[in-house]
């Protein structure tokens, strides 16, 4: 999106804070060697930005594939042994691919819905939202069903995909309709959410908030009363928190902030927050840099996103943030995240209570903090983690894939 590029907050991420920069050199971390397992997986070399999702018994793992001027998006599943054979979903040469802003995917009950996001103008950041529908009744794929249907030659993208009744979803996406054709103290980002059925039928398509970040990644999530979804707001004052929106007795709730940092910035810093439930439990993790003091939280709440605690700091010091989030049972999530140790950029995972408990993190493995680096991504199957990343060691960039028992952390 067009404010992605805000070269002072790269400058401010990777040289800020160089006290807590020196006192991280030698961080308290388990060895990596001794519990970190590499998965081989089917990506070929210049693919990236992976996204994994659980269906409780097998890890499904989407990416996308570049060649030449062309991008196809793939996807298999891996049963803890084998990875099934992948399958291409859809290519095109007319897609918007970005770091930040990557395809989503999930299943229910073998239906698979996934997104990619096509160009709708000449413009940079003009581009829609069409969703990829696999059926498993009818053994077929339905493609480019489109989402966003404002008509609007604008930004529609950072889309979450959670499962939802039967063989339905819930979608949520930042959508820019009201970023064109209105007066310019009226252009802002917005936050919507819609449900889609196993025919690909969209439906109640609304508004959840009217002003938002502009390019932080949406995450939700689903308990007993329906959707939540958690996202970075945006204020009249330029301040930027993390907020929850919840879908309670059939319909949604006010935005409401998780806490308030009241971290002031006059630009998007591209890192949004991550959730997940367990029960009627939720764990919400976010970055701020509020008060020049970069540094990746979590709060629990009890009740389902209504009341949530304060937070617990969890990086060493600094961080850069691109979080990810699960939770292993009522009062325990996994949180992952890169942070700055040296000359290195590492990424790190640690499990946390919700009485603020926390273990030694394990180093995933060093990377790099340049944006082509793109977020990691965790999941949960059974009692083992899995972390994807956008590998940079070698010539062209490909997918690296480890796995984590919950036992040793």
């Amino acid at each position: 999106m067009k404010y992605l590029l805000i070269p002072f907050l790269l400058i401010f991420v990777m040289f800020s804070c160089k006290n807590d920069l020196k006192k991280n050199n030698n961080l308290p971390i388990k060895k990596p060697e001794l519990l970190v397992t590499i998965i081989d997986n089917p990506v070929f070399e210049n693919s990236s930005l992976p996204r994994l999702f659980s269906n409780g018994q097998d890890l499904l793992m989407s990416w996308v594939h570049k060649n030449d001027s062309s991008s196809t998006l793939k996807y298999s599943k891996f049963n803890g042994t084998n990875w099934t054979a992948l399958t291409e979903i859809i290519s095109g040469s007319d897609w918007f691919v970005n770091w930040a802003d990557f395809p989503a995917i999930a299943e229910n009950n073998g239906t698979v819905l996934t997104n990619v996001l096509q160009k709708s103008a000449e413009g940079t950041y003009t581009y829609d939202i069409r969703l990829q529908l696999f059926s498993k009744q009818k053994n077929t794929w339905k493609n480019n069903i489109l989402l966003n249907q404002d008509g609007k030659k604008s930004e529609h993208g950072f889309v979450s995909i959670v499962p939802y009744h039967k063989d339905s979803f819930f979608v949520t996406w930042l959508d820019g309709r009201t970023l064109v054709d209105v007066p310019k103290e009226n252009e802002q980002m917005t936050l919507r959410g819609a449900f889609i059925n196993a025919e690909g039928e969209i439906s109640n398509d609304i508004l959840l908030d009217d002003r938002t970040c502009e390019c932080c990644n949406t995450a939700a999530t689903i308990t007993s009363n329906g959707p939540v979804v958690v996202y970075r707001d945006r204020t009249d004052t330029e301040i930027r928190d993390i907020s929850i929106v919840r879908f309670v007795n059939e319909k949604w709730t006010a935005p409401k902030n998780i806490y308030q940092d009241n971290w002031k910035i006059p630009g998007c810093p591209v890192n949004g927050p991550a959730i997940d439930s367990f029960n009627d439990a939720l764990a919400v993790a976010w970055f701020t840099a509020e008060n020049d003091n970069p540094r990746v939280q979590v709060s629990f709440s009890e009740d389902q996103g209504e009341v949530f605690d304060l937070p617990i700091r969890i990086d060493n010091g600094n961080a850069i943030g691109r979080v990810d989030l699960v939770m292993i049972d009522q009062n325990n999530a996994v949180i992952s995240w890169m942070e700055p140790n040296g000359i290195d950029t590492l990424i790190q995972i640690l499990k946390v209570s919700s009485n603020g408990e926390k273990s030694l993190p394990i180093t995933i493995t060093k990377t790099r903090s340049e944006r082509s680096s793109g977020f990691p991504q965790l999941e949960l199957v059974g009692d083992t983690l899995y972390v994807a990343w956008t590998s940079l060691e070698g010539k062209e960039p490909t997918i690296k894939l480890v796995s984590v028992l919950t036992s040793n952390l």
